[in-house]
């Protein structure tokens, strides 16, 4: 059973959904991506502990403050997607990476000469869990703002709440 929210932000609605222990997606409803996987028997419209510390995370973060704490994330993915996610948690607020930088890290870790910039693009691509594992703080190598589920117009104007200056950048 999966149980869900729905939560109004100041850049459109947002769906959250919650396996009873931990956070398991949230996304933009303009999103392509998540909410067609739902099967709407498998539903319940309400709020348990874990959405409710996650409308308290949404509700800090839009008033432009980077929240002190995380709801439990329940991670669904492959090893790498899993690796790369977690990278992710570590970008702090206002700050930016690109993908290229993701892979150079994963590689050292694996003592690896190299990784895959586009395979990390793949992994950052299947995130669920929009805003809170923060794919709108990684570019391209350029400086350019790349692909965002949400669409651009979220990506900068979500990275322009943080403080980022995005001029140059689209």
């Amino acid at each position: 059973m999966l149980y869900i929210h729905h939560y109004q932000s100041p850049l459109g609605g947002i769906t959250m959904s919650s396996n009873g222990k931990a956070l398991t997606g949230l996304w933009f409803d303009c999103q392509k991506q998540n909410s067609c996987s739902l099967k709407e028997e498998d539903l319940v419209d309400t709020t348990d502990h874990v959405l409710k510390e996650t409308e308290k995370w949404l509700d800090t973060y839009f008033s432009g403050i980077a929240p002190n704490f995380m709801p439990p994330i329940f991670f669904d993915g492959t090893k790498f997607q899993e690796t790369v996610w977690n990278l992710l948690l570590s970008i702090p607020y206002g700050e930016i990476i690109t993908y290229g930088e993701i892979a150079d890290k994963i590689a050292k870790v694996r003592g690896l000469d190299r990784m895959s910039a586009q395979a990390v693009g793949s992994a950052v691509s299947h995130n669920r869990i929009a805003l809170i594992i923060p794919c709108h703080r990684v570019i391209g190598k350029n400086g350019n703002l790349t692909g965002y589920a949400a669409g651009i117009d979220k990506k900068i104007e979500l990275l322009k709440l943080e403080g980022v200056d995005t001029i140059g950048m689209y």
